[in-house]
Formats: structure tokens, sequence, C-alpha cells
């Protein structure tokens, strides 16, 4: 019988955390040492947010710095994971009739790379990404998770990256360790019961949870990575979260594993 490999979405958080030493990231290389060996990796990024949905094809794909404001150390950064056009072609059969584009302009973005550098510090797996389609409504991106899923069962390790709470208006700037607001704490403890519960229903149509949900998602493209995740869950199969944390009172570093 074949290993079924797990799928996480992880918070990433500040760009930043590609080159601390934290709590956060330590959490992310035990995530890795503890994941079976995978082949390749599909990430599902909050920031290759754009209209319909593409696979990268670049067997060199370059790492993308798509943030300004931060200090030339984190320019230098380079993740030289190669790519896997097998699996972009993979992941174009599986989401058929939706049409996926191939495409050569992206590369890694930092909500790839800044996690993976601690995951797979070596970048000795593969990496393809796939698009968020900000056109679609949640339960598209769940549904593409769910006809996603038969990749784990072909050494594929499905990662969305993204947050869970993500408000950088009411974020702490200077002030990172500051307490969670208490509607940031109460969306993420709900939503941790919900999936730990196994209900994903209010989860897609989170715009329906009220006030917390508004805050704590003011913008989809940080939250949609973790339908993703969600949807490639099998009946009864257990989630855990590895890692947990709030950054600057409004940004959930919560890291969920399925399987």
């Amino acid at each position: 019988m074949s290993i079924i490999l797990p799928a996480v979405f992880f918070g990433h958080g500040n760009p930043m955390n590609a080159l601390q030493d934290n709590v956060y990231t330590r959490g992310w290389r035990a995530v890795g040492e503890k994941l079976p060996p995978p082949r390749a990796i599909l990430a599902i990024s909050a920031h290759w947010y754009v209209r319909g949905s593409g696979v990268t094809i670049s067997m060199a794909p370059e790492t993308l710095h798509d943030f300004g404001g931060f200090p030339p150390e984190l320019f230098a950064v380079r993740y030289p994971a190669k790519g896997d056009m097998a699996l972009a072609l993979r992941v174009q059969e599986l989401l058929s009739p939706v049409p996926v584009s191939l495409d050569r302009s992206w590369g890694l973005d930092h909500g790839t790379w800044s996690v993976l550098k601690h995951v797979y510090p070596n970048a000795d797996v593969p990496v393809v990404q796939l698009s968020i389609d900000g056109t679609q409504p949640p339960q598209f991106h769940f549904d593409v998770g769910r006809r996603l899923a038969q990749l784990r069962e072909e050494g594929v390790l499905i990662v969305g990256s993204g947050n869970l709470v993500h408000n950088l208006r009411t974020y702490a700037w200077g002030s990172e360790d500051a307490p969670p607001y208490e509607w940031a704490a109460r969306f993420e403890a709900e939503a941790k019961g919900l999936i730990t519960a196994g209900d994903v229903a209010p989860l897609i149509n989170y715009q329906e949870m009220g006030q917390d949900a508004r805050l704590s998602v003011p913008t989809p493209e940080h939250y949609l990575p973790l339908l993703y995740v969600l949807g490639t869950q099998r009946q009864n199969e257990a989630i855990t979260f590895p890692v947990t944390g709030m950054e600057g009172g409004s940004i959930s570093m919560l890291t969920a594993q399925v399987g």
C-alpha cells in the first residue's frame, strides 16, 4: 500500500521569518522532519492571487521578492528548488474542465519560500505553485482541494500558505509579541473547533460567521489556502495543529496538518 502524504496549511506571517530562528520557524522545521519524503510539492500561496488558474512550469523557478521595505538580507535569499512539469500537467488533468494555464511568468513567491526554507532547507524537493483564482467563491477553492487530494497518493505534498487571521490594519507594528485581539483569538478558536469537528461548511461560508470573521478575514487571499488543504481531508482523517501562536495581535500563525 502506498503512503498517503499529509497536506499542510502554514500560517506564514512576516516575510522576515525566512531569516529568523523562532518558535514558528522551529515548528516548521519539525514538521518537515516528521513528514514522509515527498517527490514534489504543490504550493498554494496567498501571494499568487490573480484572475484565473495557472500552474508554474519553469524547471528553475525564480525566487520572487514580492514585497518592499525589508532589509537587503531578505532580498538576497534564494530558494533554488527545481520545478516539475509532470506535476503541473497532472494538476491540469485533475482540475479539468477548469482551465488551468501553464505559466512561465511566476516563480516561488515569499508565501512559499519563506516557509519551505525551514521545512526543506536544502531546497531538494521540486515545487510547483498553483494560483488562487480571485474571481471564484470560497466553495470553488474547497472543491479544487478535493480534486487535488489524489496527489497525496502520488507522492505529492500539498501545501497551503496564508494566515487564518490576517488583518494588517490592526497589526501591532514593532510589537510582534503583542497579545491577540479578542476578536482574533475568538475567531481562531472557533475555526479550530470547526476544523477539529470536521464541520467545514461554516469555514467555507466564513463571510457569514459574524463580526469576528469580518475583522479576521478582511480580504480573502490569506484565508483561502486553508480551504484547499481542508478539501484534501479524507473521511474521519485527523487534523492536528503542530504550530500555534499570533503575531502582532492580528496575524494567526496556526499550522493545520491533514493526516
